[in-house]
């Protein structure tokens, strides 16, 4: 990560709160593995992961902001159109799991997160293609010199689901 968070308090903060607001999403996910496409599980994931997106991003945690939004874009059309079951549940978990995993790893002083992308990326990769959906999540410049967008993608989903754009200007 490129930048430090300016008030260690606000990062402090930040890691319970998002402990919290990840355990609320995997209680979102056990929600749809006992009722496929349930409604009220899949607004509630995506009010949470949007939350903790927003939140990252106002501490400059670039790869949490990036990976959480993302993941929180893949699922908003499936959501919608009632396709978040089967094979996409267990991709799901993985995602989430990897997000706990960073959580446990974002220096508590500092907010770095000292690891390459490629796992984000083969994960989010997995669970678009379970959902039947492009996996374009890095505009492709920065995906050739492997680091995260440092400016946040915008997403225009059709419908379909499909139609992911970037602001990037390399």
């Amino acid at each position: 990560m490129d930048s430090t968070p300016q008030n260690s308090t606000a990062l402090q903060d930040f890691l319970l709160d998002a402990q919290d607001l990840l355990t609320k999403s995997q209680e979102c996910l056990q929600h749809l593995e006992l009722i496929d496409n349930d409604p009220d599980a899949c607004q509630c994931l995506g009010e949470t992961l949007d939350l903790l997106a927003r939140r990252a991003d106002t501490l400059s945690l670039l790869e949490i902001a990036h990976y959480t939004r993302t993941l929180q874009q893949l699922l908003a059309p499936a959501c919608s159109q009632r396709h978040l079951r089967g094979e996409a549940l267990p991709a799901l978990d993985a995602c989430l799991t990897l997000l706990a995993w960073q959580l446990e790893l974002v220096d508590p002083r500092t907010g770095r997160l000292g690891l390459d992308m490629q796992e984000q990326h083969l994960l989010l990769t997995e669970l678009a293609t379970s959902l039947g959906q492009p996996a374009t999540q890095l505009c492709e410049p920065c995906q050739e010199v492997g680091r995260f967008c440092s400016h946040p993608p915008t997403h225009e989903f059709g419908s379909d689901g499909i139609g992911a754009t970037s602001d990037c200007e390399h």
